[in-house]
């Protein structure tokens, strides 16, 4: 119990830590190799907590596609962030905005783990009930992905791989004879 304390607190503190220095970085190549390492940390905290199945499409999408898909893009642009010649008052208004409506939007859901809640009066009782005595595995979300609709969530991980595949064959295409195409 210590020891999972433990490594939930370091992988948080060097979560915070990574963003820190992904806000005050400038250059994009050092900015998208540390938001892959922040997702890949993250990838790790959900390990910890149970959550192979969040872990691995954290990894998958987190660490490998939007990493490829960036470096892509950077091949294509600058390096380097251009300074903002005044501070972006509409883009923090916007956010502000935002954030305001999200949050408004939750003031109505249940209390967290509420027993009330309309997603436990279905098939959720019997899920728990279940899960573990089935399949071994003690969080109920992976015994779920993993074990009772892993059919689907291949289906899926083979959707997010063809289009990972699609997007590199776009970015590697080369133009012929020096003309477009």
């Amino acid at each position: 119990m210590i020891g999972s304390l433990v490594i939930d607190l370091f992988l948080f503190t060097l979560l915070a830590l990574t963003a820190l220095a992904i806000a005050r970085l400038r250059n994009l190549f050092a900015v998208t190799i540390l938001a892959s390492i922040f997702s890949l940390l993250a990838a790790g905290l959900f390990v910890t907590l149970d959550a192979v199945d969040v872990a691995f499409t954290e990894a998958a999408v987190g660490g490998g596609i939007s990493t490829v898909l960036m470096l892509g893009a950077l091949a294509l642009t600058t390096r380097e962030e251009k300074r903002a010649r005044q501070t972006p008052w509409l883009a923090l208004l916007l956010c502000a905005i935002t954030g305001a409506g999200l949050i408004y939007g939750t003031l109505d859901m249940p209390a967290f783990g509420s027993p009330d809640a309309p997603i436990h009066g279905h098939v959720a009782p019997d899920y728990i009930a279940r899960a573990l005595p089935e399949t071994g595995v003690p969080n109920i979300v992976t015994a779920v992905l993993a074990s009772y609709r892993g059919y689907d969530t291949l289906g899926e991980t083979t959707v997010i791989f063809s289009a990972a595949v699609a997007v590199l064959l776009l970015l590697g295409f080369k133009r012929r004879n020096g003309g477009e195409e």
